[in-house]
């Protein structure tokens, strides 16, 4: 996944149903003997609106939480799309505009408060390690940089079939990395985490060697390949948001239509297109075991 020099600003086109990160704030400098707990923190994707719904498929949203031992006050730190899931894995086709319109940039959140009923639920809220007050700082610096150069929201991991040691063409770039980023790091500043099992969420497409298309400007400019083009605005637009049933339903088999019968799927990332040529099982959801950093792994389908 590639990092860039800075984070663009948004259009105002993109609108978010619910507001990125309301109640946001400033990552605190702490005390350097302060002596911070950090949980891990795991709940279903949209759990506050649908409860343990999602969590049935095992498709969960991760976050980290802080405790300073000084203060007794809590933090929590997620990473997420600035304009919901569907915005990131699917664009726009807007009147006029021949190329896609992306709506899919991802972004740090920190706040002061840990919601315990949301994440104990349906979820998990569990103490994983302990840090000092300067190894905090020193993580919330490398937050910084890896929130202004890792600016995109990727839902997909492409791999070329099920087996454990497939090779993977395209990873994901979501809250789970985020929190495994921020793991990583805190063991590089010396943290030592507990032994205990940790699952994560993958949502995984299944292609043979993917083939490069080109970027925005070669496909969809002036002098770019409008057949291509068409193909790919075609293969976008059955997922259109707010349809009605019966829209739904036609959009759905013209989706299975592209994927499964013609084996095809057209991917964003990087800022660049690319197209695969899908095959069984096409796509599956993965809660993987992830140890804490210091373990081994060990995936398990759903």
């Amino acid at each position: 996944h590639r990092r860039f020099d800075y984070r663009p600003k948004t259009d105002p086109y993109c609108q978010a149903r619910y507001t990125f990160c309301p109640t946001g704030s400033a990552i605190p400098v702490m005390k350097e003997e302060d002596v911070i707990e950090v949980y891990r923190l795991q709940a279903p994707v949209w759990e506050f609106k649908y409860g343990d719904l999602l969590g049935h498929l095992k498709i969960m949203h991760d976050a980290v939480g802080f405790k300073s031992s000084l203060t007794g006050k809590n933090y929590t730190m997620e990473w997420y799309e600035l304009f919901q899931l569907g915005n990131c894995t699917f664009p726009h086709l807007r009147p006029g505009v021949d190329a896609p319109f992306w709506c899919n940039q991802g972004a740090a959140c920190f706040y002061e408060g840990i919601d315990d009923a949301h994440w104990k639920a349906n979820g998990t809220l569990v103490l994983v390690t302990t840090i000092s007050g300067t190894m905090f700082n020193a993580m919330a610096q490398w937050v910084k940089y890896d929130n202004d150069t890792g600016i995109y929201y990727e839902t997909w991991t492409v791999q070329a079939s099920p087996d454990k040691k497939a090779t993977v063409w395209f990873d994901s770039y979501e809250c789970s990395k985020f929190i495994l980023r921020t793991y990583q790091k805190l063991a590089d500043l010396g943290a030592v985490f507990k032994k205990m099992q940790t699952n994560y969420t993958s949502i995984i497409l299944f292609s043979g060697e993917p083939i490069y298309l080109g970027n925005e400007t070669s496909i969809f400019g002036p002098q770019g390949n409008k057949t291509l083009a068409a193909a790919i605005r075609d293969f976008y637009s059955p997922f259109k948001p707010h349809q009605s049933v019966r829209e739904f339903f036609v959009d759905l088999f013209k989706i299975i239509d592209h994927v499964i019968l013609n084996h095809q799927f057209y991917l964003f990332y990087n800022l660049e297109y690319w197209f695969l040529p899908m095959k069984s099982p096409y796509l599956k959801i993965i809660y993987e075991e992830v140890p804490l950093p210091g373990g081994s792994k060990a995936p398990f389908g759903v």
